[in-house]
Parts: structure tokens; C-alpha cells; sequence
């Protein structure tokens, strides 16, 4: 049953097209919303030392995702969790393309890549985003050959990179989905609302200008700037909307807010019915767009962008009205359900990885992460 949920939605045309229109909310930037991560996971590090020592095993929790290297913790490879899944979940995501950067003319491997793309029956527009990382680090929206060579030629060589065709809605989302290895069913976690930020133009103000009028964006424009730096003298049109970030990251410039009031049974089964098709998935944060919030209340028209393991965090606690006690409270809980379904896995015959490997994939992650281009 659909619950009845009488809320308004951002009309189209706009940037945040069918989604809900909440209430605004009682801080622009919460006192901790933007504080060092080290401070977050501290007491997620101490309760992981507890929990170790409880279930003799620090490993637990790369084992949680059989079937997602090291379960998603770090170093999984986009394309590789695209290509293992069944037909329903393939049908959900956005087609792509996957390209390594190998050492030649970048000029050569565009006219490849394009190839790639007829193939494939992909045209512009599209997603370009990295195969290893997080965070939306490297992700660009890609409207010509000229930004894709560009992208191609800052890309570190030996990396791997989607080509994703972008979808046709607007309003996006990351929703926390849980089961259990020994239960049929699973459950939503969390859903976290993602709002592109945007500034509405006056027909006078530059924007810059705008971005330092804004309560929000002007404490966020050290993220902002430098993005849009080859148009900060542009004059916006009176109530035009400038999207200032594209990339649904929070650490980019994304708004955040706290969706679990929409979390339905009907959007739970249909969950359960397309993840039915990735075994030895149980635990992460599938990240989609979709047509507007009833429908997706109802499990209907929506697009998978990326589907995420064991790092994943239930996004909704960066909404700036979320308490700091909520905050670590949602935190705790997640890494105790992560180890408690790792514990399942090693019970039915599933070997915990070696510290080696998880510091190797690590490496190779940051490695390739401080080369990627500027996210947009």
C-alpha cells in the first residue's frame, strides 16, 4: 500500500524536477555538516576494534558482498559490479561504455572511443566517471567531443573510465538497502534526497555574484569557484536557475535532505524482486534517478546510476537538520549490522581477505583518485 503523502514536487523544467518540495530547513549549513571525517568515524573505528575482538575477526565486513571485491569497502570496480548483474537489475541500469587509458594519442583513442559509442547506440549526452572511487570523484557531464578529449587527456593513464548515458529524469536519490543472508527479504535503510544546488538569476548579478548572496553557496564556494571559473562574470537571466554542481557527492556540493518519510513497502519489494538478480549482494546504497516521488513510492521509473557495498554511508544523516547524536547513532548501527552480516557469510564458508589485499586495493584507488579531472 502506498501511503498517502500529499507533498508538493519541483515542477519540470527545473533543475530538481519531480522532487519533492520539503521544508526548508531550520540551518543553511549545519555546525558539523562539513567537519573532517576523521571526526565522524572515530567511534565507528573504536566500536569496529570492539566488534572484532567480539566475533574474532577484523575482516568480517569484506565479506559482507560476496560477490563485490573486498564487498565494496574500496577498490571495486564499477563496471565489474554492471557486468555480474542479472537481467533485471541491467534493465534498470543506464547503458555504458567502459574505456582504459592506455598510453597513445589522445586524439586516437577519442576516435576509438567514439567507436565504443556507435556501438553501443550512445550519443552526448553523458556521464563520465571513473571505474575505481567514490565520492563522485571525477565525474563530469560530457556534451561534445572537445570535453571528452579533455576528459580523456587529464584521465591518468592505465585507468579506467564509464561513459554512462545520462538519464532522462532529473530528480535523483540513495537508497540504503539491507538483507539479510538467511532472509528472503530485505529492507530500506535509508533514503537520502540529492538536490543539485542552484542559484536564480536577477538579469543583473554575475554569478559569482550570486554565489556570494546565497546563504548556502557562498559558504561552499571554495567547492564552487573553482568549478565554474570560466563563467563567473556570466549574467544570469532574471529567475533562471544556474546548477552550481552536477555530480550527486554531498563532499561536491550536493544538498542532502532526509527522505526515509517516503520509504514504502511497495519500493521495498520491488527492490527485492530486481536484487534477487545479484546474489551475494546484501548491504550498500543504490544511487538513481528518477521520474518523481510518487512513482518511486510506488518502485516505478527510476534509472540505477551506480550500485555501492560496504562503504556505503546512509547519506540522509548530511541533511543539515540531522543531530550529531543522530549522526553517530545511524553510524554505529550501520558498521554493527556490516559486521553482524559478515559474520553470516564466514559461517556459510566465506574467507575473510588479508590485510594485504585490502591496503593494496587502497593504494591503487588513491593512486588513481588525485589524478582524476575536477568533478562538475
Amino acid at each position: 500500500m502506498i501511503p498517502d503523502v500529499n507533498v508538493a514536487m519541483i515542477p519540470l523544467g527545473k533543475v530538481n524536477a519531480g522532487m519533492p518540495i520539503l521544508h526548508e530547513p531550520k540551518r543553511v549549513i549545519s555546525p558539523f555538516e562539513f567537519w573532517p571525517t576523521w571526526f565522524f568515524y572515530t567511534p565507528v573505528v573504536l566500536q569496529s576494534i570492539a566488534l572484532s575482538a567480539f566475533y574474532r575477526d577484523w575482516a568480517l565486513p569484506l565479506i559482507t558482498n560476496p560477490a563485490i571485491k573486498l564487498s565494496g569497502m574500496v577498490g571495486e570496480s564499477k563496471n565489474d559490479i554492471f557486468t555480474i548483474v542479472g537481467k533485471r537489475i541491467q534493465e534498470c541500469i543506464l547503458p555504458f561504455v567502459t574505456v582504459r587509458k592506455v598510453q597513445c594519442d589522445s586524439g586516437d583513442l577519442l576516435s576509438n572511443v567514439k567507436k565504443q559509442l556507435v556501438t553501443s547506440g550512445l550519443c552526448y549526452p553523458l556521464v563520465a566517471k571513473p571505474d575505481l572511487g567514490c565520492r563522485g570523484a571525477g565525474v563530469k557531464l560530457i556534451n561534445s567531443d572537445e570535453q571528452l578529449k579533455n576528459y580523456i587527456e587529464i584521465f591518468p593513464v592505465s585507468g579506467r573510465f564509464l561513459l554512462q548515458k545520462k538519464s532522462v529524469y532529473n530528480a535523483e536519490a540513495g537508497i540504503f538497502y539491507i538483507r539479510q543472508p538467511d532472509e528472503p527479504h530485505g529492507k530500506i535503510f535509508s533514503i537520502t534526497l540529492k538536490y543539485s544546488p542552484v542559484v536564480i538569476g536577477d538579469g543583473r548579478s554575475t554569478v559569482k555574484e550570486l554565489i556570494e548572496k546565497s546563504p548556502r553557496a557562498n559558504k561552499l564556494k571554495h567547492l564552487y569557484l573553482p568549478r565554474h571559473s570560466n563563467c563567473l562574470d556570466y549574467v544570469v537571466p532574471d529567475k533562471h536557475e544556474f546548477q552550481l554542481a552536477f555530480a550527486g557527492s554531498h563532499s561536491r556540493g550536493a544538498i542532502f535532505r532526509n527522505g526515509n518519510q517516503f520509504v514504502t513497502q511497495a519500493l521495498e519489494k520491488k527492490l527485492d524482486k530486481i536484487l534477487e538478480d545479484f546474489e551475494g549482494f546484501n548491504y550498500g546504497r543504490i544511487d538513481i534517478k528518477f521520474q518523481d516521488i510518487q512513482t518511486l513510492m510506488k518502485g516505478e521509473f527510476f534509472n540505477i546510476l551506480e550500485i555501492n557495498g560496504a562503504s556505503s554511508e546512509a547519506g540522509h544523516i548530511w541533511d543539515s537538520d540531522t543531530s550529531i547524536r543522530d549522526i553517530f547513532k545511524t553510524l554505529l548501527k550501520q558498521y554493527r549490522i556490516l559486521y553482524q552480516i559478515g559474520a553470516k557469510q564466514k559461517k556459510q564458508g566465506h574467507k575473510t581477505p588479508t590485510f594485504g589485499a585490502l591496503l593494496q586495493a587502497w593504494r591503487e584507488e588513491k593512486r588513481l583518485v588525485k589524478f582524476y579531472p575536477m568533478t562538475d
